[in-house]
């Protein structure tokens, strides 16, 4: 099929290096002669047909901009059939024969039941801080996020140094651990809470029994933000309950951990990532989100990507552990 006119859109959630993927898809499908029309917050976009013809201008200096500038949306309509319809009549009318998604795993599920419902050719991009997304080693925005965490808990740790206190610092990513492990190692915390592990050990009660504090005068534990870990205040009110002894604070890093410019690392893969988008296209490919695999760019099902749980690597939870004696 020949493509003449790609649809470009950012949904859920947005993270930093989202704009440089805009512009990588927007100037590879120039470069390749096709025709790139932006939509306008998310699915909803298409339903209301929030949509105009992208020029390499439009996409000027945004490389360096957190968000998103096609905006996001939640939109309950696309979940309709109805909806959906609403949408394709409104990309065939557009004349828009391809489309291009940037977003986490609420996203790329859309996608899916769309591409599938109406023989639509999509391709997906994996946009999201949480990084839980299989069949991709990391996903825009996620290293960014790693980075912003770390330097809020160095500041933490400034001010937890000055006192005997224990404190629990909340981190995004849903119900992935990848955010809070990470972070966790990158900051020296003593401890991570995750969700992976939490159905095999208490690892509130773990940390606490295992001589916690053994030298320290303060303590820093990240938590995953997930109802299976009860969050930073479920495990805070936990300690005052179970273990009073310890003076304990919260902190919820919350959207800060989605905003800021986004670093080398996130516009880099972001630029592959959305000149791949434009390659698979043109070799025929549809239902696939593109991934990075070793650092090679690999095309992923997206039944695979969405149904799967990417693991944790086990490895880490061993780094941590060993250098937080």
């Amino acid at each position: 099929m020949e493509l003449k006119c790609v649809g470009i859109l950012t949904s859920g959630g947005d993270s930093p290096g989202m704009n440089a993927a805009v512009r990588a898809v927007t100037r590879a499908a120039i470069f390749n002669g096709i025709e790139v029309k932006g939509i306008y917050r998310g699915y909803k976009g298409l339903i209301t047909g929030e949509i105009k013809p992208f020029k390499t201008e439009n996409v000027s200096n945004i490389i360096q901009q957190g968000g998103t500038i096609l905006k996001t949306a939640r939109c309950m309509e696309f979940m309709t059939i109805e909806g959906r319809k609403t949408a394709h009549d409104r990309m065939v009318q557009e004349g828009i024969d391809c489309l291009v998604v940037i977003g986490g795993d609420g996203s790329l599920t859309g996608a899916r039941i769309f591409a599938s419902e109406f023989n639509f050719p999509i391709v997906g991009i994996p946009g999201t801080i949480d990084n839980d997304l299989y069949g991709t080693d990391t996903t825009i925005g996620y290293d960014t996020a790693l980075n912003t965490i770390m330097e809020a808990v160095d500041k933490i740790r400034d001010t937890a140094n000055s006192h005997d206190r224990l404190f629990f610092i909340e981190v995004m990513g849903r119900d992935a651990g990848f955010l809070a492990l990470n972070g966790a190692i990158a900051s020296g915390a003593e401890a991570a809470i995750i969700p992976e592990i939490a159905t095999e050990q208490d690892q509130l009660a773990e940390l606490i029994e295992n001589g916690f504090r053994k030298s320290k005068n303060s303590s820093i534990v990240l938590v995953a933000e997930s109802d299976i870990t009860g969050g930073a205040m479920g495990l805070a009110e936990r300690v005052k309950n179970e273990y009073p002894q310890y003076d304990v604070r919260v902190t919820i890093l919350g959207h800060i951990q989605r905003g800021g410019s986004p670093t080398a690392n996130d516009r880099i893969l972001a630029s592959r990532m959305g000149l791949a988008a434009i390659e698979a296209l043109l070799e025929d490919q549809r239902n696939v989100m593109i991934g990075i695999q070793n650092d090679q760019i690999v095309y992923v099902p997206f039944n695979k990507a969405i149904k799967n749980d990417k693991p944790i690597n086990r490895e880490l939870l061993n780094v941590l552990r060993t250098l937080s004696i």
